[in-house]
């Protein structure tokens, strides 16, 4: 357990604190503009002392591209400002501060788009959602630069990097997924033209950071592995997608995984685990960062034990914004939410967690 303590140096020089990662996570907490709300500002600086990098929550990159409502936007220039408040406050604790990138695609909630016009990679819809259009060749082209101006936002705000969110059925994984992907066009068909868009903006977001000349801004690439639709995604299509990002200008690769520990379902290996199964392609190419369900000093110890590079906290830093500090220090720390005493949560995302039972343990409950 200790070497997740200890320094890590990531392949473009750039030196952590530790291996250990703040999780991307939804807030629900923005301004009504979409700008940062000072809850959110809080937040970041009370759970950016003892991890090594925040990830921050997914911030849209197009008008259309919205998720979630009181979401951080990062889809045009004035929202630098914003942008720089939260970097501000995660680099005040000693973290790395890295904005995740993303657009919902068929994901958004019409109410939260203009016209209330859902887009996607193809008319695919599922529970009865509104279907999406299908976006135009030139218009995913144009996504393409909205992620390009993202990454030139995040770089002029203060941030040390970017998280490009492919994973969680969102715009990039609707393209590579067979199951939300029957385009006709370059960006549909085999599974080496649907892993066309995802490589195309990897590239976009390293020509900004080479415009910019920052050889050390990091760039993440979060994925799922794994869908459950019959013509969805499966792993070895991921592998055949990582192989691909590993050979790139890629940082480090994110696994979405619900449990560290998550054994692989439609696989043609051997490896037990998901995350042996993407290491054994990774190769040492870029570090895996993998993460899901750990909340006690037990799980800590089995996850160090899988073959994650570094780990990545999310629910738990919710419940306990000290616990790396804690859990280092070895002294006892809350792995339960306390309702009645809840830690520099914002209001809207405390909400949303007692509304959504078993998303975290809640005492006394």
């Amino acid at each position: 357990m200790e070497k997740f303590f200890e320094k890590y140096m990531l392949n473009n020089g750039v030196e952590l604190k530790n291996r250990l990662v703040m999780a991307p996570m939804t807030t629900y907490s923005a301004n009504e503009d979409d700008t940062v709300s000072n809850e959110e500002l809080v937040y970041y600086f009370e759970r950016s002392g003892g991890v090594s990098m925040v990830i921050t929550a997914a911030a849209y990159v197009s008008k259309n591209g919205k998720g979630f409502p009181g979401q951080i936007s990062a889809h045009d220039d004035i929202y630098i400002p914003s942008l720089r408040k939260i970097a501000r406050a995660i680099k005040a604790q000693g973290a790395r501060a890295i904005l995740q990138i993303f657009h919902a695609g068929r994901q958004s909630p019409p109410q939260l788009v203009p016209d209330g016009e859902i887009v996607g990679a193809s008319s695919i819809t599922s529970d009865e959602k509104q279907p999406p259009r299908p976006l135009k060749t030139e218009e995913v082209q144009q996504i393409v630069k909205d992620f390009y101006e993202a990454t030139r936002r995040a770089i002029q705000a203060g941030f040390d990097g970017v998280e490009i969110h492919g994973a969680n059925t969102y715009l990039i994984q609707q393209f590579f997924s067979g199951f939300t992907n029957d385009r006709s066009d370059i960006y549909g068909g085999t599974v080496e033209k649907r892993l066309r868009f995802p490589l195309e903006i990897l590239s976009a977001v390293n020509f900004a950071k080479a415009r910019f000349s920052i050889s050390d801004f990091i760039v993440g690439y979060r994925f799922s592995p794994e869908e459950s639709e019959e013509a969805g995604i499966t792993l070895d299509q991921t592998l055949y997608l990582i192989d691909a990002l590993a050979d790139e200008k890629l940082t480090y690769l994110h696994a979405s995984l619900s449990r560290f520990d998550t054994k692989p379902h439609r696989y043609s290996g051997e490896e037990k685990t998901t995350v042996a199964a993407l290491q054994k392609v990774i190769n040492g190419r870029v570090p895996l960062i993998s993460v899901g369900s750990i909340y006690t000093r037990d799980d800590f110890k089995r996850a160090t034990e899988t073959e994650a590079d570094l780990l990545a906290i999310g629910r738990e830093l919710l419940i306990e914004p000290y616990w790396v500090e804690k859990l280092q220090n070895e002294e006892a720390f809350e792995t339960e939410l306390d309702i009645d005493a809840p830690k520099a949560l914002p209001k809207n995302l405390l909400n949303k967690l007692l509304s959504h039972p078993g998303w975290v343990p809640v005492k006394n409950q």
